[in-house]
């Protein structure tokens, strides 16, 4: 199976892989992953309420917890450093420091473990998404996918790889999607046409 490389390349870069694939006979597709997860019903609410979980039941007690076990620590410290040997001194110091570098830095951490359980959250999603991509690359045989700012003028809508996974997942497509693509003469639709029935027999 080939690789399926979704590239983000800047205006310079865009125009030589268009001219070599223009050369060489080459499709080029554009496609944005953020596009067709937002089409998926419900999925905004889904998120934005097991995010504010994530926040509440875990985030929240983890600084809690860390800003108690820095107060705790670093009073004891102070209150016990002339009687410990300069070995445990360094252990204890070390601890303390890491627990205030956390505090100092928690917006930082705070993204980093939000963006991870996003991913966690929309990766069912996600593998939905790309998995009906790559079957699209193949099938309609396509030599690279990039993402729509990659070109001053984007390809045609045929070429628009989003529309395409979200009409193959049946999702909901914005009016506006559905005219465009009906206006360039593609369904919007993954259903087959409906077979005539048999002509009776006398």
């Amino acid at each position: 199976m080939k690789k399926v490389f979704v590239l983000c390349v800047a205006f310079a870069l865009s125009l030589t892989f268009i001219s070599n694939a223009s050369a060489q006979q080459g499709k080029i597709g554009i496609f944005d992953e953020q596009t067709v997860l937002s089409l998926f019903p419900g999925i905004q609410q889904k998120l934005d309420t097991l995010m504010g979980k994530f926040v509440n039941d875990t985030l929240k007690p983890d600084y809690d917890y860390t800003y108690s076990q820095f107060l705790v620590k670093d009073s004891t410290f102070k209150k016990d450093s002339g009687k410990l040997t300069p070995q445990v001194r360094k252990v204890m110091l070390d601890d303390i420091n890491n627990l205030k570098s956390k505090i100092v830095n928690w917006q930082q951490y705070q993204n980093q473990a939000m963006e991870q359980k996003q991913q966690e959250i929309l990766a069912p999603y996600t593998q939905k998404v790309y998995d009906a991509l790559v079957k699209i690359i193949q099938e309609q045989k396509y030599t690279y996918v990039m993402k729509s700012d990659a070109f001053v003028i984007p390809p045609p809508i045929a070429d628009n790889l989003s529309l395409k996974v979200a009409i193959a997942l049946k999702l909901p497509l914005p009016k506006e999607a559905q005219d465009a693509l009906r206006n360039a003469g593609i369904s919007t639709s993954t259903e087959a046409a409906p077979t005539k029935p048999a002509a009776k027999k006398n």
